[in-house]
């Protein structure tokens, strides 16, 4: 960039820090933060040496001070995006939007009419479109390479201790309070798949739910905190021995450890999980979104797609097969192995994604595309290369539908 973007950052958790940091890898420069929690708002501050005047408690107050930045990252929890959106859309701003857009259609359309109405340009958090890996293996598609697609089968494993912490004791652990687990979780995989096909989708069923943290599950011996347990050595989902083996892995720092206190250390750590919502049994009922579910796609020229998020599994890259009429494509978020019908012939294409596959890793190098494509947005004033406001608002469609179809059992015909 010849000349820096300038941004500002309302939220300054896991997500908002993470995201700030990327930018100012790449040159832009951070020049505000509105953060109601004291601690991260000073360590935000600090890290990227703003100025009291620069550092604002809400948003509000940073909507309407003298204007410092050209663009905006909102990176709120979910049900605290619309007013920020729209006031900063109306405001002139630039947006970079952590996804979901919001957990309702009727609060995502109004800040996707916002943006349509006042020109700005919105990227929203979808990263995977981002990526080397999603770019190689549309470009596999785009040239034909297994010539029609007629089926997927797309997996999302989200690991068992990741459920634990944030879908069952974190901030999207109810869905009155955030959304559910497959707008919180998988909106990007229903944006990615609808990516990758190409095309609309016809028809969603659904089928899932909580199966398995819930207090009929409890072992009898198991206390209400972890520190208290008798089982914390041997249970799966020990707290004490997620959180504080973590301590030992510096990339963990920033999240999942953030999450629990802005400041991770072994004292702070083991007081948050001795007093905060990190510390608690998986199997005290504090939760109530599903553990696991699939989504059936029927798209408008007959093709299909499934997929399926479950918490039951180690925390990896999405695993993808694509059916097509003259090949398949196996891909794991790394490689792609093209199998040629006519030849009998595969091969493998490696996409060297930058670490591994959680938001401590930065998904894969996802993360940083993203904001890479989002300043040179900025910058040029050119929104061509982010996903349309307008063809995110309809993949979060997808997942309404799918929810729809999962607690009424029916087949949602869009």
């Amino acid at each position: 960039m010849s000349t820096p973007v300038r941004l500002a950052v309302v939220g300054a958790g896991s997500r908002g820090t993470n995201y700030a940091r990327l930018a100012a890898d790449v040159g832009a420069v951070v020049v505000a933060v509105a953060e109601p929690d004291p601690v991260r708002r000073e360590l935000f501050a600090a890290e990227f040496s703003l100025s009291p005047e620069a550092v604002f408690v809400t948003w509000e107050d940073l909507v309407v001070a003298p204007r410092s930045a050209d663009a905006v990252v909102i990176a709120t929890q979910d049900r605290g995006h619309t007013a920020p959106a729209v006031a900063f859309a109306h405001a002139g701003f630039d947006i970079l939007l952590e996804k979901p857009i919001a957990p309702t259609e009727g609060e995502a359309t109004q800040i996707v009419e916002a943006v349509e109405a006042t020109g700005v340009i919105m990227a929203v958090g979808h990263v995977m479109r981002y990526s080397d890996y999603t770019r190689a293996l549309k470009e596999l598609l785009r040239a034909g390479a297994i010539g029609k697609i007629v089926s997927v089968e797309h997996l999302e494993p989200i690991g068992w201790w990741h459920f634990a912490h944030s879908y069952v004791r974190g901030n999207w652990r109810r869905e009155e309070t955030s959304s559910s687990m497959l707008m919180a979780k998988s909106s990007h995989d229903l944006d990615w798949l609808s990516y990758i096909v190409g095309r609309p989708v016809r028809r969603v069923s659904s089928f899932g739910g909580l199966y398995w943290f819930r207090p009929e599950n409890k072992p009898a011996k198991a206390a209400d905190r972890c520190v208290d347990c008798p089982l914390q050595k041997t249970c799966a989902y020990s707290a004490t021995q997620i959180y504080e083996g973590f301590l030992e892995d510096p990339s963990y720092r920033v999240w999942p450890l953030g999450v629990l206190t802005p400041n991770p250390t072994a004292e702070t750590v083991r007081n948050a999980l001795e007093t905060g919502p990190y510390g608690a049994c998986v199997y005290n009922g504090q939760n109530d979104v599903a553990d696991h579910q699939v989504v059936n796609l029927e798209f408008d020229d007959g093709s299909t797609a499934a997929f399926t998020a479950v918490a039951f599994t180690q925390l990896e890259f999405r695993k993808t097969r694509i059916f097509g009429t003259e090949g398949s494509i196996d891909g794991d978020g790394q490689n792609l192995t093209i199998l040629d019908f006519a030849t009998g012939q595969t091969r493998i294409l490696d996409t060297m994604p930058a670490g591994g596959a959680s938001a401590a890793d930065g998904h894969g190098g996802a993360d940083g595309r993203l904001v890479e494509a989002f300043l040179h947005a900025v910058a040029a004033r050119d929104g061509s290369g982010l996903s349309p406001a307008r063809e995110s608002l309809e993949s979060h469609q997808l997942v309404w539908a799918a929810e729809r179809a999962r607690e009424r059992g029916e087949v949602v015909t869009l």
